[in-house]
């Protein structure tokens, strides 16, 4: 009986050292789930800061007037574009190489020929300015914007909408989409603000060092106050995307909602997981059969090609005034630059075609249209800096990359996009996921490619935050 009491009490001893060990890991981990739950908090908005970015010192008052503003040109400007046109040396393309060495110079030859002989840019800059244009500064900068209001209609609620570009792109980009964007759906229209980001097309070339995508992404803040909109939603892709995603991080109740066309996760065990396992156990990681379907083709097999395509990205990323002295002098050769990204962009597989099949998606007015914007301006070096800015330190320490962004985001997936994020992915930054589409086609420049796919799915998105 004393053996079996001694037993008795020990098990209880031991059952109490276990309950208190239960109750000790539960407080800690409390604890722990409190600190990340306080650290969450503590990172919803980063701050928007200031900025001066001509040369010189900061001046202490300037017009913040609004002006009209239209798109010039003269003949001698034409007349130069087309001498140095006809200057332009040659290259014979490799047999059977099509663009697997970027533009095809047999190509190139038939897309110059239409530009100097049949591209009618007096006729493209009345196109130009079907859309009304202003500028005004802000940090010194004369900034370049369109804004479209809709047309008057009973009944309609009108939402103001940012639409940003990105590179090698322009404000034209929008062109299509925004008649789209001003018709009325179901009570709704927008009232388009397209800016040009600093350093791109009509809008000045930043003069000091350090403009990135948080710069941006506070000038275009400042620009919407200036409109008198206290709230507004907001589109971007490639730069836009970041630029936007900025917008929302710097001022969330400012930001009724974000719609973005190209987006990415932030790294972590959840990444990792996912690249190991998630083609095994997709469920587990919450990635549908279309996730899988575009996803891990890319990780396993086509690695590879986003190195392919990416090498742009490292000279810009350094040594853009190196590279950028050809293009800003050869017009010929800034279009073959640029052009070769709306290839393969919209689709790798057109790197197997003699024409890079640019012209299933766009015409030769509309491509060039964007290329003598760059031209004309002679920005295409200020363009390329914008990466050097942003990729000076370690972009996924900086603060904007581990900041989660809480307002309303809608995301659109297309498939011709060079890396495909799932929804399970995005939601580790994106917190607030309204909708998530995978777009049945369509590649890098969405507005530009399928204009009536995007707007469709801006309408829905905003739709469903106006509801909520």
């Amino acid at each position: 009986m004393h053996r079996l009491q001694m037993l008795k009490d020990s098990f209880f001893a031991l059952d109490a050292i276990q309950r208190q060990l239960v109750v000790g890991s539960a407080v800690a981990a409390g604890a722990i789930l409190a600190y990340v739950l306080q650290k969450r908090r503590q990172l919803k908005s980063i701050p928007v800061g200031e900025g001066w970015w001509r040369a010189g010192e900061k001046q202490l008052s300037q017009d913040e007037m609004i002006y009209p503003f239209q798109v010039q040109t003269s003949d001698e400007e034409i007349k130069d574009l087309h001498e140095r046109i006809d200057r332009m040396r040659y290259t014979c393309p490799l047999q059977d190489s099509s663009f697997h060495y970027g533009i095809n110079s047999s190509y190139l030859k038939k897309v110059v020929s239409y530009w100097r002989h049949e591209f009618d840019w007096k006729k493209q800059v009345a196109v130009l300015n079907k859309y009304p244009h202003f500028k005004t500064t802000i940090e010194g900068l004369d900034i370049h914007f369109i804004h479209v209001q809709p047309p008057h209609r009973e009944n309609q609620r009108v939402l103001p909408l940012m639409l940003v570009h990105g590179w090698p792109g322009s404000f034209y980009e929008f062109y299509k989409i925004i008649p789209l964007l001003t018709e009325n759906h179901d009570g709704i229209a927008f009232e388009v603000i397209c800016p040009s980001i600093p350093g791109y097309g009509f809008s000045d070339a930043p003069q000091k060092q350090g403009f990135d995508s948080l710069a941006a992404a506070r000038i275009f803040l400042k620009l919407m106050e200036r409109l008198g909109f206290p709230k507004f939603y907001l589109q971007g892709g490639d730069w836009g995307s970041l630029i936007t995603t900025n917008m929302a991080q710097m001022k969330p109740q400012c930001v009724k909602g974000l719609h973005l066309n190209m987006f990415q996760s932030r790294n972590g065990l959840k990444v990792l997981l996912t690249i190991a396992f998630g083609r095994y156990l997709p469920f587990l990681l919450g990635l549908s059969r279309e996730d899988v379907r575009r996803y891990f083709p890319y990780l396993e097999k086509n690695l590879y090609e986003i190195l392919r395509e990416t090498g742009y990205f490292h000279i810009q990323a350094t040594k853009p005034d190196t590279a950028g002295c050809g293009l800003n002098d050869s017009p010929v050769g800034l279009a073959a630059y640029i052009l070769e990204k709306f290839s393969t962009w919209t689709d790798l597989k057109n790197r197997e075609l003699e024409d890079g099949g640019l012209e299933r998606k766009f015409s030769l007015d509309d491509l060039l249209t964007n290329v003598m914007i760059y031209w004309t301006t002679g920005s295409i070096v200020s363009s390329m800096r914008f990466y050097k800015e942003n990729l000076k330190t370690n972009i996924e320490k900086r603060i904007d990359a581990r900041t989660g962004i809480f307002v309303p985001t809608g995301l659109a997936a297309f498939p011709g996009e060079l890396m495909h994020c799932p929804k399970s992915l995005a939601q580790i930054r994106y917190r607030k996921i309204y909708t998530y589409t995978f777009m049945p086609r369509g590649g890098h420049f969405a507005a530009f490619e399928e204009p009536q796919l995007l707007s469709s799915d801006i309408f829905e998105f905003v739709k469903k935050v106006e509801k909520f």
